[in-house]
C-alpha cells in the first residue's frame, strides 16, 4: 500500500507545483524571473546536499542498542532538516493564501506518511528500540512545526519573504517528487500494479486541481 500512497503523493506534489505554487510565484512582486529561477534551483541544490552529505554514512562496527549505526543518527538529522524545510514551505504557502496553504499541507502530509514509516524502519535497523525510535522519529517530525513558526515570525519583519520561499518551495517539491518519489514508482514491474500507480498519480494531480475550486471560493 505504501507504493500506492507514494504514487498519489507524487501526483499531489506535481499538482501543487503546477496548479498552485507556480501561478502564485508568477503573480508575486518578483514574478517568474531569473531571480525566481535561482531561488528554485537553490531549493533543489539544498536538498541534494542534505541527501548526499547527511543521509548517507557508513560504520564498520556492529549494530547494538548501545551503538546505533551512524546512518540512523544521520537519518534523524537529515530528516529533521527535511521536515524543517517542509514546515518552511507550508508556512510560506499560507502567507500566500489559505487555499494554497491547504493544498501544500496535503501534499506534504501525503509524502510524509510513507517517509516517516520508512524512517521508523531505518531507526529500528540502526539499533534503536521501538520506543526510542518512535520518540526520536516524532521529535524529528516536530521540526516541521518549528519551520512553520519560523516563517510566520520572519514574515513580521520581512514582508517579501514569500517571494523567495515560494520559488524555493517549488525547487524542493520538484526534487522530492522527481528524485525520491518517481524512482520508487518506477521500481514496480507488475503491469497491473503499475496501472494502479499511474491512476493514483493522476488522481493526486486531480485532487490538487480540484482544490482550485476551494481556492476560487475564498
Amino acid at each position: 500500500m505504501l507504493l500506492y500512497l507514494v504514487s498519489f503523493a507524487a501526483g499531489a506534489f506535481f499538482g501543487d507545483i503546477f496548479f498552485h505554487l507556480l501561478p502564485e510565484a508568477g503573480d508575486g512582486a518578483v514574478g517568474w524571473s531569473r531571480l525566481a529561477s535561482l531561488y528554485s534551483m537553490s531549493g533543489i541544490v539544498f536538498l541534494l546536499i542534505v541527501e548526499k552529505f547527511i543521509y548517507w554514512r557508513h560504520c564498520h562496527y556492529p549494530t547494538t542498542k548501545d551503538h546505533p549505526h551512524p546512518f540512523a543518527l544521520m537519518n534523524l538529522i537529515g530528516d529533521g532538516i527535511h521536515n524543517f524545510v517542509d514546515g518552511v514551505v507550508i508556512g510560506a504557502s499560507y502567507l500566500v493564501s489559505v487555499p494554497v496553504g491547504v493544498a501544500t499541507t496535503i501534499a506534504v502530509i501525503l509524502h510524509e506518511i510513507p517517509q516517516e514509516i520508512g524512517d521508523f524502519g531505518v531507526l529500528l535497523y540502526g539499533g534503536f528500540s521501538k520506543r526510542k525510535a518512535l520518540i526520536f522519529n516524532f521529535l524529528s517530525a516536530a521540526a516541521a512545526i518549528a519551520g512553520t513558526l519560523a516563517v510566520l515570525a520572519a514574515h513580521i519583519y520581512i514582508d517579501a519573504i514569500s517571494d523567495v520561499l515560494i520559488p524555493f518551495a517549488i525547487g524542493c517539491f520538484i526534487y522530492i517528487a522527481g528524485s525520491d518519489l518517481i524512482p520508487e514508482i518506477q521500481k514496480e514491474g507488475n503491469i497491473a500494479k503499475s496501472y494502479m500507480q499511474v491512476i493514483l498519480f493522476i488522481l493526486g494531480v486531480a485532487v490538487m486541481a480540484g482544490l482550485l475550486l476551494f481556492e476560487n471560493k475564498m
